[in-house]
């Protein structure tokens, strides 16, 4: 199977910009490896800052792509820049992806004996993969018995002692990193991992054996808790996602009343042993979908008071997303809408217009009802996947003036279709709001060609907007813009009384200053210099000699060779028991 055609558009519009440039960057510099199709699966390793590659896995049939995921713990708006830069490789080298066989070409080839040798071969090599086998096997051939009972049973089909083993080991693995003085606990991802297992039941509609897995994660938790509550460990997050889970399989399950009654009592036992809050599950278990106000908003019924007939608890929204979720993944898309706009889920029920392909109908419904940059971004987003690019751009335009968080991704993703669509005048204004919030050289080039002979009137905004900008972070972004014009004076008020640890910039900024303003080079570097010289601590020497030779520098460029003589014997006088830093002066030809 061919791969799907990628645009860079396409790209541009499942990630956010700082996500595109840094994936373009790993692209031009050849992270990407190993890149090969099984089927229709692209599979590529991609360098990162960590010692292992990451590993990209792109999923596609005869429409498209239909899943892209990265090992990397990158979680936010969009596509990774690991996938970024992998898109390009589809996008612009499509004949370096190297053609391989699927694994079921693969196990073909092998019969009975050879596979069974495989098996044991990478059990062998990967000791944890036994556990995994072990489970699907459980869940394959060996089916729970049915009990002679007159009780109806959960429709179940899995065995969940083996997760019951999975939570115990990975609570004793976290004593062990505890005792072991580790200060980051496996916890939080290894148990979230197994609950996500459950989710997935959910998502396939075998809400049943997602409650057996939850019992066995949630019971093994409760009952193995305290040895790491010993250790100082919370369970916050994880009764967060317990209650999400849990509330999704129930929406998800057929119970009767006695199995809905053994649940609560569960849950409420759990509560108080673990001292937790399962207030979402109980209602979720409460609810069902028999709720009257539920019931009447489906219907298409939809009041102020939405799908509750008391007061709206807090983990009302919570509730209505998890409705959400199973009501789209049974393809009840009007029910869908009728639910969203009773709970105020503006932003779900915009896109699922949209997604719908009743476009007019969303952005009539925007004008009234959108009232946030984040619900602009997501309609904008999903009306550009539809092919409605100026609509798209539009509303975009329209979420800038709305109040939220999302102003640098919004404008960038605007600036880039409006490029698209040949407006240079809309593209200037979005990547303008962009860098109202976030200044970046990158977008202030960028603008500078978008201005064309306007440039010198934006300009003068945009330093203006840089020299009052107060947000962390920029630092890097106006001593470049700032250098780049000629501002050395700016980018010398940026670095003056930035600590050590933004040596690299300070360093740039003194390189060009120094026959700009020596004095001020001469000052600078002496002090930090003279700090780590009078903190005796002989690791940081290093810094103190470049420091030096940064003010040397400047003396010899002002005409000064005496005084820095004079300086450099006062210092030798003062430190001359230092032996590691004497010797890195003679090193170092600090004459």
């Amino acid at each position: 199977m061919s791969i799907p055609q990628i645009s860079e558009f396409t790209i541009r519009r499942h990630a956010n910009a700082k996500s595109f440039q840094r994936g373009e960057a790993y692209y031009e510099a050849g992270a990407v490896n190993a890149v090969t199709q099984r089927g229709d699966l692209l599979q590529a390793d991609v360098a990162g800052t960590q010692a292992r590659p990451y590993h990209v896995n792109l999923s596609f049939d005869s429409s498209g792509l239909t899943s892209v995921n990265c090992t990397c713990a990158y979680d936010f708006d969009g596509w990774c820049k690991h996938i970024v830069a992998t898109m390009l490789v589809c996008a612009r080298n499509p004949e370096n992806i190297e053609q391989r066989p699927t694994l079921e070409q693969l196990l073909n080839r092998l019969d009975y004996i050879q596979t069974q040798r495989l098996l044991q071969e990478l059990v062998k090599e990967y000791p944890p993969l036994i556990e995994e086998i072990d489970r699907h096997v459980g869940w394959m051939t060996n089916p729970p018995a049915r009990q002679k009972t007159t009780k109806p049973l959960l429709h179940i089909t899995i065995d969940p002692a083996p997760f019951r083993r999975q939570v115990r080991q990975i609570l004793r693995d976290t004593v062990r990193y505890f005792e072991e003085g580790c200060e980051e606990d496996p916890i939080a991802d290894e148990l979230l991992s197994v609950v996500q297992t459950a989710v997935d039941f959910c998502e396939r509609g075998e809400g049943e054996n997602a409650i057996a897995i939850l019992e066995a994660i949630t019971s093994t938790c409760v009952e193995n808790w305290d040895d790491v509550a010993e250790y100082g460990a919370e369970n916050d997050e994880i009764v967060e996602e317990l209650n999400n889970a849990w509330c999704e399989a129930i929406l998800c399950a057929e119970l009767t009343p006695e199995e809905k009654v053994d649940i609560q009592i569960n849950l409420e036992a759990w509560q108080d042993e673990w001292n937790a809050d399962f207030g979402l599950v109980m209602e979720a278990l409460r609810q069902g979908w028999d709720y009257p106000p539920l019931v009447q908003v489906l219907q298409g019924n939809i009041t102020e008071r939405g799908a509750w007939e008391e007061d709206v608890p807090d983990y009302a929204d919570d509730l209505a997303l998890i409705r959400l979720k199973i009501l789209e993944g049974q393809e009840r898309y009007q029910e869908y809408l009728y639910l969203a706009e009773a709970e105020g889920q503006t932003q779900q029920y915009l896109t699922m217009l949209g997604r719908l392909g009743r476009v007019e109908e969303a952005i009539d419904a925007a004008q009234t009802q959108m009232n946030s940059m984040e619900e602009a971004f997501s309609l904008a987003k999903t009306l550009s996947e539809q092919g409605a690019l100026q609509q798209a751009l539009n509303i975009a335009e329209s979420g800038l003036n709305l109040p939220g968080n999302c102003q640098y991704e919004l404008g960038i993703w605007t600036s880039d279709l409006a490029v698209e669509l040949g407006n240079s005048e809309a593209a200037l204004l979005a990547i303008k709001a962009a860098f109202q919030v976030k200044p970046s050289f990158v977008d202030y080039q960028k603008m500078a060609e978008l201005a064309g002979e306007n440039w010198e009137t934006v300009k003068i905004d945009l330093l203006k907007i840089i020299r009052t900008y107060g947000g962390w972070g920029t630092e890097s972004a106006k001593v470049d813009i700032f250098l780049h014009e000629g501002l050395i004076d700016d980018a010398i008020a940026i670095v003056s009384e930035l600590s050590s640890y933004y040596s690299e910039l300070i360093h740039r900024v003194m390189d060009v200053a120094i026959s700009h303003n020596p004095g001020w080079v001469i000052a600078n570097a002496r002090r930090r210099a003279e700090k780590i010289m009078d903190a005796g601590k002989a690791e940081d020497y290093y810094y103190a000699v470049e420091w030096l030779k940064k003010a040397r520098n400047a003396y010899l460029e002002s005409g000064k060779k005496a005084d820095w003589l004079s300086y450099r014997e006062s210092l030798i006088q003062t430190h001359a028991r230092k032996r590691k830093l004497m010797g890195m002066f003679k090193q170092s030809d600090m004459d």
